[in-house]
């Protein structure tokens, strides 16, 4: 007997609107809770079974910067885990857990699109661990403003926009972290600020590159009506479900920070870009073998309107200006376990 399951966290907004997908879909889906999760063997329940899985990430309660990697390494080791569950038992996952382990590394991702020959933001060559090499690096490469990003995290987690003139030796960084007063910890605030104190710049970046970051290129965005924007995309087999402007004053686009989210069609694009667009997703989601669902952050460079991927998610399905509407991405894949399921 074949049955559909969701590995997630019970009550979310993810769990809520996919059950919503999966009965507006007119099929059952069940739930395992990450809470129950036991290394590489199924819930006695569920063994035996052919199960269609999604999966999603687990609930970190944590808001330190610090603790961010050894995180990812734990979400890593239980995606390793039902990687060896899968060889064992009949199991088809809507997203396997090697792609979705291989998207949490930033690093990875943006050399298999470079080596695709996929438009991407540039990484940035060297290492730096301190704000002095940084400023070395960007004086090589000529370069006055950059992002950083540490290597797995989500959400604005630990993202920094660093801005340097050299004439003048200003510093400017926008970031969501920001040393805690009471514990020293770099806890990351969900609150977007902008810091010109050269020490407290200098300081906060340092404590950023003690991550293990990635530096990109900071290019400029497309605008409309005087906000700079990018887009956010949903793919899912091969075909764009979903796409909407993330519009904002500053550097960083994130919803969560009451940046402005502006349907796609309001912008106008050319018919040419937006076909350049659903290629350019198409392709980038293509590379990962067993992708079947990913959100996509897709710039548009000004003027030219030339696309590139920022980052990609192989959990980037939660969007509220969709589940509070027609619920299209997650009935989508409900839709995608119904057809599994009919055809046993």
């Amino acid at each position: 007997m074949r049955q559909a399951l969701l590995l997630g966290n019970p009550k979310t907004k993810r769990t809520l609107y996919l059950e919503k997908g999966a009965k507006d879909a007119g099929m059952p889906v069940g739930f395992w809770d990450w809470k129950d999760f036991k290394g590489p063997c199924l819930p006695p329940i569920w063994q035996g079974r052919e199960l269609f899985i999604k999966i999603d990430p687990p609930v970190w309660t944590s808001c330190c910067l610090e603790e961010l990697d050894p995180l990812t390494r734990d979400y890593e080791e239980k995606l390793m885990a039902l990687e060896r569950v899968g060889e064992k038992e009949s199991i088809v996952f809507l997203n396997t857990p090697l792609a979705i382990r291989q998207l949490l590394d930033k690093r990875s991702c943006k050399e298999k699109l470079r080596q695709q020959g996929i438009p991407a933001t540039e990484c940035l060559a060297g290492s730096v661990d301190s704000a002095d090499r940084l400023l070395d690096m960007m004086e090589r490469q000529g370069v006055s403003q950059v992002f950083i990003k540490p290597v797995r995290g989500s959400g604005a987690a630990g993202i920094a926009a660093f801005r340097y003139q050299k004439r003048t030796g200003k510093r400017m960084l926008y970031t969501c972290g920001m040393e805690d007063p009471v514990t020293g910890r770099l806890v990351n605030t969900k609150r977007l600020r902008c810091f010109t104190d050269r020490q407290q710049v200098t300081a906060l970046v340092d404590r950023l590159l003690k991550q293990d970051c990635i530096v990109e290129r900071w290019y400029a965005k497309a605008q409309y009506q005087g906000y700079s924007y990018d887009l956010r995309a949903v793919v899912q087999d091969g075909q764009t479900d979903f796409m909407l402007a993330r519009l904002s004053k500053g550097p960083i686009t994130n919803l969560h920070l009451n940046n402005h989210p502006l349907k796609a069609s309001e912008l106008k694009l050319p018919p040419r870009v937006l076909e350049e667009i659903e290629e350019l997703c198409k392709k980038a989601a293509g590379c990962y073998g067993g992708l079947r669902s990913a959100g996509l952050d897709i710039l548009l460079e000004k003027g030219s309107l030339r696309p590139r991927v920022i980052e990609m998610n192989s959990q980037g399905d939660l969007i509220y200006q969709d589940i509070f509407w027609e619920n299209k991405i997650y009935r989508r894949q409900a839709e995608m376990m119904k057809e599994w399921l009919e055809g046993e």
